[in-house]
Parts: C-alpha cells; sequence; structure tokens
C-alpha cells in the first residue's frame, strides 16, 4: 500500500484525502497492536499538524476530511453537527432492496457507550446483480449496489442498519453475512464493500462550496462491474427500473 494518501481537495485550512480500506484513521481500542494509521501518514505527508474532522471505519474507502489547525477543526465539527455536510456512501449489500427507502433505527456507541441515541440512514437503489452463486436453498444471490446518505453519524451506521434490515453489507465480518461474504472473496474480491463516495460542503473560512468524488479502488471497481456499472465515479450511476431525475 502507498504510503500517501491521494489529496482530492486541499487549501491553506483544510484537506480532503481517500483514505484505502483496510487502513485504520488513527490509534484506538480497535487497533489490535497496529501500528500504520492514516493520522500519521498525513502528519508526515503534509509535513504539518492535522486534526481529523471526522472518521472513516478501517475496512471504508474514501472521503476523510481534515483541517489544518484547531479553529477550522472546530468550525468544520459544528458544520457536521449542524448535518450541513453531505456525506454519501456507496454500499453493496445482499437480496434486491427497495428503490428508495430509509433506516430510522438507533444505535448505541459502540463498546463500552450503551446509550442508544437516534440514528437514520436514507437509501437510494442504484442498480441490482443477480449471480449464479446459489445461496438459502436458490440457485442464484442476489445483491444491490445503494447510495447511503447519513442524517446522522453513530457508530458503524450503515453497516448495522444494513444489518438491521436483513440486507447486510458484503464483506463486513461482523455484522455481515459469512456465505456471502465467502462468495465475493472467491471472485477475488476481498474487501468490505463501504465507500465513502461523496464529501460536500461550505467552507467554514470563505464559504466556497467544496465538493470531493473518492474514486473507486480495484476491488471495488470489480464488484461495481458485476453491476455492469462503470469505475468512472463522474458517470452517473442508476438502476435500470428509476427514471432520471
Amino acid at each position: 500500500m502507498e504510503l500517501e494518501l491521494p489529496v482530492l481537495h486541499q487549501d491553506q485550512a483544510l484537506a480532503v484525502v481517500d483514505k484505502p480500506a483496510g487502513l485504520m484513521v488513527h490509534d484506538s481500542a480497535l487497533a489490535r497492536g497496529e501500528s500504520d494509521f492514516a493520522a500519521d501518514r498525513l502528519r508526515e505527508q503534509f509535513a504539518r499538524p492535522i486534526f481529523l474532522v471526522h472518521r472513516l471505519d478501517r475496512a471504508t474507502s474514501g472521503c476523510l476530511l481534515l483541517a489544518f489547525d484547531r479553529d477550522t477543526a472546530s468550525a468544520l465539527g459544528k458544520v457536521l453537527m449542524s448535518r450541513e455536510v453531505e456525506k454519501v456512501y456507496w454500499a453493496i449489500c445482499r437480496g434486491w432492496t427497495e428503490e428508495v427507502f430509509e433506516i430510522d433505527h438507533p444505535l448505541d456507541g459502540g463498546p463500552g457507550k450503551p446509550l442508544k441515541k437516534p440514528a437514520l440512514t436514507r437509501f437510494r437503489r442504484l442498480a441490482t446483480a443477480e449471480l449464479d452463486l446459489p445461496s438459502a436453498g436458490f440457485p442464484t444471490s442476489r445483491y444491490s449496489l445503494l447510495e447511503a446518505t447519513l442524517e446522522t453519524g453513530r457508530f458503524r451506521q450503515i453497516r448495522r442498519h444494513l444489518k438491521h434490515a436483513s440486507h447486510h453489507l458484503i464483506g463486513d465480518t461482523s455484522h455481515g453475512d459469512g456465505r456471502h461474504n465467502r462468495a465475493f472473496r472467491m471472485m477475488g474480491i476481498h474487501r468490505m464493500l463501504l465507500h465513502a463516495r461523496r464529501l460536500a460542503f461550505a467552507h467554514p473560512l470563505t464559504g466556497a462550496r467544496i465538493e470531493a468524488i473518492a474514486p473507486p479502488d480495484a476491488g471495488l471497481a470489480k464488484a461495481l462491474a458485476l453491476f455492469g456499472q462503470p469505475a468512472d465515479p463522474d458517470l452517473a450511476v442508476r438502476s435500470p427500473e428509476m427514471p432520471p431525475k
């Protein structure tokens, strides 16, 4: 894995980088003795202090926002709390979902944080696939490519919400379905299929609109091909059943 992370946007106050799947953002109780963290790489890469504004799970790829000073980090944190940041993810799950749906299901804060808080995720189905993989007595297996928009930011929210709906995220070893995970590994896809594709917000200092789009890596691109979708993130992705916007 390359040491430097691709930069999707950078100015004097902040940056958005493309975090690869499999890299932890920073040291925590979940690190399990690891010593390679995105935060350390970014300090060296930018040769200056960095302040992470939000986090991504180790297995999730895509847009990661950081600031270069405490004041900007604080301002961005307030923007995040006010839900004025658009965070859009791509996810591949088992089963054919509804075309448009939402999951409103409270979640706790993870290990050691049992208090449940409101959690809402909105989903739009972009495409479907039916593969020649026997499953649960059926000769084929069905999958959906989803666009997920977070209205709240709880611990592993998308992963846990999809489990709650029995549309387990592919490649998720904690909340997913082992049979389908194994099927994708046999096809050479060894990562969790959750990608922070787009991050959009107003710059806290200038008010300018910032939009960052993270391209799929090789593993995600291979999975997208199963849906007949191009890997180019600038191309529209739409289910054949859904009318244009």
